[in-house]
């Protein structure tokens, strides 16, 4: 009997204002959010976030990670690798976030949701502006990991709750909404194909 693999959905930014809005929209969408994996930078281990994951009652999972803008691999990114490695775990989106960090490789992704809340085929800065210029690169402190481990569903964004405002709680967050969404539809989308029911929110 093929065992039930958790499904989680990373999150490139664990400071206090996205934590705010990936538990909003975690709620909202009928997910559950790793609270105690928030944090400048990532305070929790892979191993620990496993353990967490495991504990949450039903799917999706959403999960933070932050590198703090530390140079290399940091625990953000290190702690991503444990989890999309692990045997009980499906990861099957990633949210890659835009940030001003200098000296970063960069997630290429083929699309993103601007600041308008269109799903765009470019990536966007750290204010959800679309640019070309960007060679479909999301540029952030904690993204540089997700094409090296191959995660799927990968869609960029800007700065999550900020992006002027457009993004706030007060707003309904809902460039964040709408990354999730695309996420969840393409993951549907994936199950339906290989012959399993999609599942349920």
């Amino acid at each position: 009997m093929e065992r039930q693999r958790r499904k989680v959905i990373l999150v490139t930014d664990g400071d206090h204002v996205a934590q705010k809005v990936v538990e909003t929209v975690a709620k909202e969408l009928g997910g559950r959010c790793i609270s105690l994996s928030a944090g400048n930078p990532t305070p929790l281990r892979g191993s620990q976030m496993v353990e967490l994951i495991k504990m949450a009652p039903h799917d999706p999972v959403f999960v933070m990670f932050d590198d703090n803008g530390d140079f290399g691999r940091g625990r953000g990114e290190r702690a991503i690798e444990y989890v999309v490695k692990h045997p009980d775990i499906e990861v099957i989106g990633a949210i890659a976030v835009a940030s001003n960090t200098r000296f970063v490789q960069g997630a290429k992704v083929a699309f993103s949701v601007d600041n308008h809340g269109q799903i765009v085929e470019e990536a966007v800065d750290k204010y959800g502006y679309a640019d070309e210029g960007l060679k479909h690169r999301i540029y952030g402190d904690t993204v540089d990991i997700l094409n090296a481990l191959q995660v799927k569903n990968v869609i960029g964004i800007g700065d999550i709750g900020k992006m002027d405002g457009k993004d706030s709680l007060q707003n309904g967050c809902p460039i964040t909404r709408i990354a999730v969404q695309w996420i969840l539809k393409r993951s549907e989308a994936h199950d339906a194909s290989n012959g399993k029911a999609p599942s349920s929110l």
